[in-house]
């Protein structure tokens, strides 16, 4: 994602200047400190550049998925994928058993998410051998859709105005048609496609549907700055999920 790239180049950017104030780096042709202070405001820059980048709103024109029939239009999205070698029904079942505990870096980023704070049971903070997707749930998630061996949706709301109440939220059909200001709505999918032989084509969406200007622009920026860990945590749930079924 390209404004999360200019995000984090700016503060590598940024901490190269700050290096260069308080030590200079002749070796780096960086000796007077004015090229600190230079390269400091060049990573401001860069940083402002990626979280202000305007929004770009999608649309599916024609549902292929049960995740397009839940969210059709979008802001935000991450796409990912793995060919697993076992059948769409062993995939379907790992999907449902796998744990916190077997995805690689996700209690480091969800502690570090959540800024270390301790909280109740949810996604960001999930017991390890519970599965996930129960864990989600039964906490801050709705389940939109479950059609067995092809695809899961699950949904929840990301932003919600101060001690504002949204149980017309809370269904699948209301999740559908929710469209309130000040409001965002997250949906994510697993969908199972064989793919030749025995083996399953195993993919990954998460979609973000801000309702109006205002919060387009606040989850952006919580967007940009979180997205290289989010990635990382949905490639090793799909690396967890092939190491349960097959083995």
């Amino acid at each position: 994602m390209i404004p999360s790239l200019f995000v984090y180049a700016g503060l590598a950017v940024i901490m190269l200047g700050l290096v260069c104030i308080v030590r200079p780096l002749p070796r780096l042709r960086l000796a007077p400190r004015r090229r600190g202070v230079w390269l400091l405001g060049a990573g401001v820059a860069l940083v402002a550049a990626g979280l202000l980048a305007p929004v770009k709103e999608m649309h599916v024109a024609t549902p292929q998925t049960r995740l397009d029939e839940f969210m059709p239009a979008y802001q935000f999205d991450e796409v990912h994928s793995i060919v697993i070698a076992a059948p769409p029904e062993l995939v379907f079942r790992a999907i449902q058993e796998t744990t916190a505990g077997e995805i690689r870096f996700f209690r480091l980023l969800t502690t570090i998410r959540r800024l270390g704070r301790p909280g109740p049971e949810n996604i960001l903070n999930a017991p390890e051998r519970i599965p996930i997707l129960e864990v989600a749930t039964r906490t801050s998630f709705l389940m939109l859709a479950n059609d067995v061996d092809r695809e899961i949706v699950v949904g929840t709301v990301v932003i919600a105005p101060p001690g504002a109440r949204y149980t017309d939220a809370r269904t699948p059909e209301s999740f559908r048609s929710f469209n309130r200001p000040g409001f965002a709505l997250a949906a994510m999918n697993f969908r199972l496609v064989p793919n030749g032989g025995a083996g399953t084509l195993l993919t990954t969406e998460t979609r973000v549907y801000a309702a109006d200007r205002a919060t387009q622009r606040r989850f952006a920026r919580y967007w940009r700055v979180i997205f290289p860990g989010s990635a990382l945590i949905r490639r090793s749930w799909l690396a967890a999920i092939r190491r349960r079924a097959s083995a």
